[in-house]
């Protein structure tokens, strides 16, 4: 499941919509949603985030937040490492080989570490 899947899948939950009206009424099929909601679909469009903010009705901060968690939704994804470090190669090789071991607090761990690094090189 990606964090958009995740999220989509708690909005229409919470609503108690069935995941075939909820399909019919964004102009998908109900097996589209589903491989959408479960991560076996590329990440969404910015046209099909928006039909989905409007269907919900949702607002600001909580549209945002949808839109960037379609953003890092692609179940797959390529890592291009060439002109970076050997380390950035390794650390890639070594996370595609090994993510399916890591626990949720190895990736919460790991995901704060980025967040750390990225805002000190914005700074």
């Amino acid at each position: 499941m990606t964090p958009f899947g995740e999220r989509l899948r708690a909005l229409r939950e919470a609503r108690g919509i069935k995941l075939k009206d909820m399909a019919d009424e964004l102009g998908v099929s109900s097996t589209y949603l589903s491989a959408l909601e479960h991560g076996r679909r590329s990440k969404p469009n910015w046209s099909f985030v928006q039909r989905v903010i409007h269907y919900f009705n949702i607002i600001w901060d909580e549209a945002d937040e949808l839109q960037r968690l379609a953003d890092v939704s692609d179940p797959k994804i390529a890592i291009e490492t060439a002109g970076l470090s050997p380390k950035a190669t390794e650390l890639a090789n070594r996370l595609s080989r090994e993510i399916g071991h890591l626990t949720e607090t190895d990736l919460d761990v790991i995901l704060a570490r980025l967040a750390e690094a990225r805002q000190r090189s914005s700074s």
